[in-house]
């Protein structure tokens, strides 16, 4: 009876072995990639990337420097210069004794920043307002040697500098694919913060594309960036190099979790004009643009808030020449779309002048294909004021609808403005008021008819649908505007 009786034990130990074996197999598994995940070790990245951060300490003549430091330490000149907060106007206290006066041609500190080696053989890539004004630029190697920078060139509207100091096998950066950074990725930031030589903050990205500026869109970064930072290599974690630290957003002056680096392939090719000429040649083709707002795209037939929407164009530029004109949105530019408005000045900026490109327009409802031959970009003209010196034409009633009083314009007025034709505001109340119109103002289109004449203004008004609002293109001064009026009842 006894091996029988063991038999059955047997039998019920494999039976239930097997049933739990079942009940576990049925359970949920966590995938073991969640539970594998550590946060990352920058020490090697430390010890491949730091011998290539410099030190750059700027001097400047005490005669240039005396007016405008306020008696303030430099570092917070730094501060408060580069991050937007304005410099007190702070008078100097009176000396605890009296000192001999300083000789109106020595140097002295004026500020301090940080940089990168980008080649073996002695340049240096920086921030522009790092080293703009100095008279003396002095960058100091991890192994303590000191050397006199020469300035090869700045450019303020990226924010990159090229330096270069007389020296051979130096540890050079490797430069990374900024295409292949992503939105969480961990990043690394080595500079010279207050002063602070080799110090290493880190972070992640938290956007690319970030547009901050008219040239360059940002890799937006948590990591603490603070004067003294500018021009140190963002780095990611195979050791590249993948952004210039730029900016901070900040209420304060201070560091808030939120900084800018420059793309490193933005950086590059400018670095590669200041390095053959010493200066940066960009395309411009003269127009003023706004973003397109969703109510406007809509209004006008576009559907899709994307384009460049051209307020003005300048007399004798390009885009005039072109056949560009005010009120059109540009939505391609050598066949590349047009997303948002900032678009547009950084692929015009990025083309070589003299370079024959292509345009896309939307005008009236309709696309059109525009040639323009790309000049070298210049200071900004101040735009035209229209002549007020006119005679007041009779006023028309029929836009009382919309809240408005319009005229014919005189020849006089239209040769001013540069149109062909148009009827001029007198009064705007009610719809249009609210809308943003003004007297003076000249309406050139409503629902994407053409106005050349009050008739016109009339015919239009009395087809457009009243219970929808209606666009207006009008121009103001030189500068083109939409407004979406909602008509009274």
């Amino acid at each position: 009876m006894l091996p029988l009786s063991l038999k059955k034990v047997r039998l019920l130990a494999v039976m239930w072995t097997v049933a739990v074996a079942s009940t576990v197999a049925l359970l949920p598994v966590a995938p073991a990639l969640a539970q594998t995940r550590t946060l990352p070790d920058f020490t090697d990245l430390v010890e491949q990337v730091g011998p290539s951060v410099v030190n750059i300490r700027t001097l400047e003549k005490v005669s240039s420097r005396a007016a405008a430091n306020n008696g303030m330490d430099e570092d917070m000149q730094e501060f408060f210069r580069r991050f937007g907060v304005p410099i007190p106007n702070t008078p100097r206290q009176a000396p605890r004794q009296q000192k001999p006066q300083q000789d109106p041609d020595e140097e002295t500190p004026r500020g301090v920043g940080s940089g990168f080696i980008l080649s073996s053989d002695g340049f240096i890539m920086t921030n522009a307002h790092v080293v703009e004004g100095a008279d003396d630029v002095m960058v100091t190697l991890t192994d303590k040697r000191e050397f006199k920078a020469k300035i090869i060139g700045y450019d303020k509207r990226s924010d990159v500098a090229l330096v270069k100091i007389d020296a051979t096998g130096l540890p050079a950066v490797k430069v990374g694919d900024v295409n292949r950074l992503k939105v969480g990725e961990w990043v690394m930031a080595i500079g010279s913060p207050f002063g602070l030589e080799n110090t290493v903050t880190a972070g992640i990205v938290s956007a690319k594309q970030r547009d901050t500026g008219d040239y360059l869109s940002f890799i937006q970064t948590d990591v603490a960036i603070n004067p003294g930072n500018s021009g140190g290599p963002l780095i990611n974690m195979r050791g590249e190099v993948v952004g210039i630290n730029s900016q901070i957003y900040s209420r304060s002056g201070g560091f808030m979790g939120i900084s800018f680096a420059i793309p490193i392939d933005e950086a590059a090719r400018v670095g590669d004009q200041l390095r053959a000429s010493g200066r940066v040649s960009r395309g411009r083709i003269g127009v003023q643009i706004e973003q397109v707002s969703k109510d406007v795209a809509e209004s006008v037939g576009l559907g899709k808030a994307q384009g460049a929407f051209v307020r003005g164009v300048e007399a004798g530029a390009p885009a005039e020449k072109a056949g560009v004109e005010a009120g059109d949105i540009i939505t391609k530019f050598d066949g590349k779309a047009i997303d948002k408005s900032s678009d547009l000045p950084r692929l015009v900026g990025n083309t070589k002048p003299g370079t024959k490109s292509s345009l896309t327009v939307f005008r009236r409802g309709a696309y059109k294909d525009l040639s323009v031959v790309i000049a070298e970009i210049e200071d900004d003209k101040p735009a035209k004021k229209a002549s007020t010196k006119e005679e007041k034409p009779k006023a028309s009633s029929a836009g009382q609808l919309l809240g408005l009083a319009v005229s014919e314009l005189s020849d006089a007025q239209k040769k001013e403005l540069k149109l062909k034709g148009g009827v001029k505001v007198d009064s705007a109340t009610d719809g249009a008021a609210r809308a943003g119109m003004r007297e003076g103002d000249v309406i050139v289109a409503i629902a994407n008819v053409e106005v050349n004449t009050v008739k016109d203004f009339e015919a239009a008004v009395a087809k457009m649908d009243k219970s929808k609002p209606v666009n207006l293109l009008f121009r103001r001064g030189e500068w083109a505007q939409y407004a979406l009026i909602r008509p009274g009842k």
